[in-house]
């Protein structure tokens, strides 16, 4: 009587966030257009263990860019912690987020980490282990992710078709070129002047015995609807859960989630992108400028620095040269595109612009270096919120906190 109950089981909590914490953390705007955790309970706990999920996030919900971009709470309970570790990745892993880039991955890799399950963390345990951000969809499971995206399509395709929809598609009676399909891996780049390497391209054609992929070595194409395809890989049998967007393919399966942005057969021509201009990439307001027309600079010297989601963004000189334009004075509100400043190199070669550009969350060019904004904006009509809801969630509006070095666990009673 009196004292505190005995502890009873272990529970880890995990914070699903919309940021690329391979690019620096760099936030990630957009609509969420599905999230799910599988047999999860909603704002209680569950009965007899299982997983919880705090979140003001459903499918149609849009991250804005005033506030943190958080967009869950998913809790694991367990008899131990070894369990809920188990419990807690597979839930995560498991689950269907449509949409922007999160931190899924790299959390389910901390999840599944040896010394993380030992409990041999530290603050600089992410630092320690930079190999945790990296999707957990290899470049193999990314090919079989995009056959299985193009042969959904088709099928798609020939499900609406009003013209002898029950032929299947790009059927020949006889022999022909494979039809080719290309995508972009959306989270590793989605710039429209990608280059040829980030391109995945993959291929099928219709033959006597069914379906014969291309460009994919030891598959065999099992069954294929416009919303899920089975794949023989090696022997095993495959099942790939598809889902499009407007814009964007959604590949589940057991082997990883993979995010694929398909490229037109007859693209529309793009401008090329100055590589010495500093180009917004979030809606922000602009908190100092540290340059001036004239200035001569240095490469990876601050220029500008850029409020958006809560985080201030340095904007860094991609080379030595000449400060030709500054566009913008603190205050300033940008968009996403708008030319910050311009920079003219010291001589006619220019180092990549990808390499000056790569973990910058605002500019086109520069260093990515984020630290918090104290400064609150004012409510957001594009904020995280509820489709036709005016109220934003508690996780939206809490202000960006430095990342823990792994997920919070406690010990429930």
């Amino acid at each position: 009587m009196g004292g505190p109950p005995e502890p009873r089981g272990h529970a880890i909590e995990a914070r699903v966030y919309a940021e690329d914490p391979r690019r620096g953390w760099e936030p990630q705007p957009g609509t969420v257009h599905r999230f799910e955790v599988g047999g999860a309970v909603e704002f209680a706990a569950p009965v007899g263990g299982g997983i919880r999920v705090d979140s003001g996030v459903v499918g149609g919900s849009r991250v804005g860019v005033r506030y943190d971009a958080m967009l869950a709470k998913v809790v694991a309970w367990a008899p131990n912690r070894a369990d809920a570790l188990r419990r807690l990745a597979a839930a995560l892993s498991g689950a269907r987020i449509h949409g922007p880039v999160t931190d899924r991955d790299l959390v389910v890799n901390v999840l599944r980490h040896p010394e993380f399950g030992r409990g041999a963390v530290h603050t600089g345990f992410l630092a320690a282990h930079p190999d945790l951000a990296e999707p957990r969809a290899d470049d193999v499971v990314r090919r079989l992710s995009a056959l299985a995206a193009a042969l959904a399509d088709a099928a798609h395709h020939r499900s609406a078709a009003q013209v002898l929809g029950s032929l299947p598609a790009g059927w020949r009676n006889l022999p022909s070129q494979p039809h080719l399909r290309r995508h972009l891996d959306a989270a590793r780049t989605t710039r429209p002047d990608h280059d040829p390497g980030d391109v995945i391209e993959v291929g099928y054609r219709h033959s006597r015995p069914g379906i014969v992929a291309v460009g994919v070595d030891g598959v065999a194409v099992v069954a294929v609807a416009p919303d899920q395809v089975t794949l023989d890989v090696g022997g095993v049998r495959r099942v790939f859960d598809v889902a499009r967007y407007d814009g964007l393919v959604c590949v589940d399966s057991p082997l990883g989630a993979v995010a694929l942005v398909p490229l037109s057969r007859f693209p529309e021509p793009t401008a090329a992108t100055d590589p010495g201009r500093l180009v917004a990439r979030l809606p922000g307001t602009v908190r100092r400028v540290a340059a001036s027309d004239g200035d001569r600079v240095g490469a990876g010297q601050l220029l500008l620095t850029v409020e958006a989601m809560k985080m201030e963004h340095e904007l860094a000189a991609p080379f030595a040269g000449t400060v030709a334009g500054v566009r913008v004075r603190p205050g300033d509100q940008v968009g996403t595109g708008d030319v910050l400043a311009e920079v003219v190199p010291d001589a006619e070669v220019v180092p990549d612009a990808e390499a000056a550009t790569r973990g910058d969350a605002v500019g086109g060019t520069g260093g990515g270096a984020h630290t918090a904004a104290g400064a609150d904006t004012g409510p957001d009509p594009d904020s995280v919120s509820a489709p036709g809801s005016d109220l934003d969630s508690d996780a939206a509006k809490a202000p960006t906190q430095d990342r823990p070095a792994a997920p919070a666990e406690r010990t429930t009673t």
